[in-house]
């Protein structure tokens, strides 16, 4: 017998037994109890479905809901506006918002996302997710408590937005849901997350957001200690804890309602520790009986939480026996008629259908929307300024155009930044727009995908390339992906400031000279901007904002630290790196790279502190009459491949200059670009070493020099144009 079968059985076998006797149902009245006893009936069902419907070749997912449907409770205790970040057993809870809010047919939603259907309405068939615009349930793909950090970003956001008078995704008096399995508490998203919503209600700050942990006793086979949720949860400063036995439909819902009660009066995060139980292992292919006692898994079904809300309303009278395993049989027979359809659908068919809603680009609408400014710039337009001022401008310019605009991170507040760029912002526009955050980068981006998810637009600062490793995955995992999984109905349009690159004199060391961009390059839709000059680094940074207006965009915008303060180029005092601060209309085009020289013998290709050494390279090769050309890529993602293919043929010769490592570097894409694009001529590259950047002057035995440039074109050169790396 499957464990379908064994625990319709038992279902069915237990039902029969149940006498029907009147009974106050209390708080959980005999209609609220009957909408619940159907969400959590459809949720079995698709369960039982999921598992069919593989057999029958169509079927993708069979991670399940049954022995969770006590969560119908929580959902029927929230509003259906209430945004909702849910755990991947939340079948039940998705489908009494269904019915709260009318209109959504949550089975044939969540059977076409089963069978992969183009027609499924959040992430077309891309994935199974619970998400629905219409419900406010926005789509997680988490199995380990990354979306934790996003949810405490929307629920910062509710009154932030208030604060500044802008427009908000959700009610003034929303509560954010957040649900996940006890296993994930260990994590350290989670526990990070939790923290940071701690934080900021001991500060005093709105935090609405209600944490639930859907306790079921086991991540996958690993047994979670008996108590420890409740020890590790149960007595954390400015986190109230509610528990309660989640298979328990009245209990569930009492203590729900409290919870959800307490959050929205008191506008203060609290922890809902749902005890509950699993059914059919963790997946389809999962065997419970090799890591679980016969006992255990006989103790769970006699907890069975339909059988529960079954067992409440016959007591109370509001069902019989027979009816409640009519209704049971009804369901089912409905539930399956939609599986038959859904076994029909049309999945995705092309690689274009399905990378489409991962970085819309509408370049038109995002230059006009970067000519638009509601004041005059804070600089004089073209007063020479380094690359740090250049930025510090910027971003008081647009801090004055956009009133939804944030600029947040470590130190960026009073202090101004560790190297000054925030300088002067705070006090000019205030502690709700420009703040310090906790010291935890998952922390600042969660904030900043919640903000720019409510209608905020968030420019978060890492302070340093290398601090931004343990927490790329809210990039990859939750930015990046978010427009994908939701066809673009839900998207978090932000701009990360990071310092980075290596060549900074006088301190340094692996944390503060980081050349590591691979793993950034790797996210599909991830704008990576990489400006050296100071009239780019204006110019991009506007653009940059204006795509996460227009389209969406998340961006990466990487910011030289070398390169911040300096103003000479080939001489002392000759300002040579100083430029003029553009006007407020001008940008740059995303994917639009620059051209300095005209020369016809070799082109060098570089970017960020490449740019000044391959100047200076290319100005000492002049003297040996080699004319050069050399393009400052200025966008590492996506690449300018059309203005990188002009200038290489231009010469016939090409050497890359790049600064990040030889391995997993910007070359490697830059020279693979060109063999797709079918360039023929001769191809070298220099970068550097394969290595950490150690400390003081060793830093220079393995980054990339002057003298490294001008030994690899002489090399190219004499090699003649058949001369590839």
């Amino acid at each position: 017998m499957s464990v379908v079968e064994d625990l319709d059985r038992h279902f069915r076998e237990a039902v029969t037994g149940l006498r029907s006797a009147a009974h106050a149902v209390g708080r959980l009245d005999t209609r609220t109890a009957l909408d619940l006893f159907d969400a959590q009936l459809e949720s079995r069902h698709t369960d039982f479905a999921a598992r069919w419907m593989q057999q029958q070749g169509r079927g993708y997912y069979t991670i399940g809901s049954s022995g969770h449907e006590g969560n119908a409770a929580l959902a029927l205790a929230l509003r259906p506006t209430d945004p909702a970040l849910l755990h991947y057993r939340s079948g039940a809870f998705y489908c009494a918002r269904a019915r709260q809010a009318g209109g959504v047919d949550a089975v044939r939603d969540m059977l076409l996302g089963v069978a992969a259907g183009a027609d499924e309405p959040i992430a077309g068939g891309r994935h199974k997710v619970y998400g629905r615009h219409e419900l406010a349930v926005i789509p997680q793909t988490s199995t380990i408590a990354s979306h934790l950090p996003r949810a405490v970003g929307v629920a910062w956001s509710i009154a932030r937005a208030k604060r500044l008078g802008t427009e908000c995704a959700w009610p003034a008096d929303a509560v954010v849901c957040c649900s996940f399995g006890d296993a994930s508490v260990n994590h350290s998203t989670a526990a990070g997350a939790i923290n940071s919503a701690c934080n900021a209600a001991y500060q005093g700050l709105p935090m609405p957001i209600l944490f639930v942990c859907e306790d079921n006793g086991l991540g996958i086979s690993v047994p979670t200690p008996q108590d420890w949720v409740r020890q590790a949860y149960g007595n954390r400063p400015s986190l109230t804890y509610f528990a309660a036995d989640g298979c328990d439909p009245q209990a569930a819902f009492d203590t729900a309602y409290e919870a959800v009660t307490h959050v929205r009066k008191n506008r203060q995060p609290a922890f809902l520790h749902l005890s509950m139980v699993r059914f059919l292992g963790h997946a389809g292919s999962d065997a419970e009986a090799a890591y679980r006692m016969p006992s255990e898994i006989a103790a769970d079904l006699d907890r069975d939480p339909l059988l529960a809300t079954a067992r409440l309303l016959t007591a109370t009278g509001a069902l019989t026996p027979q009816q409640v395993l009519d209704r049971y049989d009804e369901v089912g027979g409905q539930v399956l008629a939609v599986a038959k359809e859904a076994l029909e659908s049309e999945p995705l068919t092309t690689a274009t259908q399905i990378a489409a809603p991962i970085a819309p680009r509408r370049p038109e609408l995002v230059a006009a929307e970067a000519r638009r400014t509601s004041e005059p710039p804070t600089a004089p337009v073209g007063e020479p300024v380094t690359v740090a001022q250049a930025i510090t401008h910027t971003l008081a310019d647009l801090l004055g155009s956009h009133p939804e605009m944030v600029v947040f991170g470590e130190d960026v507040g009073r202090k101004g930044g560790v190297y000054g760029l925030t300088r002067g912002l705070q006090r000019r526009f205030g502690t709700a727009r420009v703040f310090d955050t906790l010291l935890d980068e998952q922390a600042i981006l969660g904030l900043a995908l919640g903000a720019g998810l409510s209608g905020l637009l968030p420019v978060p600062e890492i302070q340093y390339l290398a601090y931004l490793h343990n927490a790329e995955d809210q990039l990859r995992g939750e930015a990046a992906t978010l427009q994908f999984f939701s066809q673009g109905q839900y998207r978090n349009p932000v701009v990360v400031r990071i310092a980075g690159y290596g060549y900074q004199r006088g301190f340094g060391g692996h944390f503060h000279n980081d050349n590591a961009v691979g793993a950034l390059r790797d996210i599909p839709g991830l704008v990576i901007a990489s400006p050296s000059r100071p009239d780019d680094a204006a110019a991009m940074l506007r653009t940059c904002v204006a795509a996460a207006k227009v389209d969406g965009t998340v961006s990466a915008f990487l910011e030289p630290i070398a390169l911040y303060h300096t103003r000479d180029l080939h001489t002392e005092d000759d300002n040579g790196w100083l430029a003029a601060y553009p006007p407020p209309a001008q940008h740059v085009p995303i994917g639009r790279a620059r051209t300095y020289g005209t020369g016809a013998d070799l082109t060098l290709v570089t970017f960020g502190n490449g740019l000044p050494i391959s100047l200076r390279a290319a100005r000492r090769l002049e003297q040996q009459g080699i004319a050069c050309r050399i393009v400052d890529l200025r966008w590492l993602a996506p690449l300018p491949v059309e203005d990188l293919l002009r200038e290489a043929r231009a010469t016939g010769r090409v050497l890359v200059v790049d600064e990040t490592r030889r391995t997993g570097g910007v070359s490697e894409g830059v020279v693979t670009a060109l063999v797709d694009a079918g360039f023929s001529g001769a191809v070298r590259r220099v970068a550097s070493a394969d290595s950490f950047v150690p400390l003081g002057k060793a830093a220079e035995l393995v980054l990339v020099s002057e003298a490294d440039v001008e030994r690899a074109a002489g090399e190219l050169l004499s090699g003649g144009p058949e001369a590839h790396e």
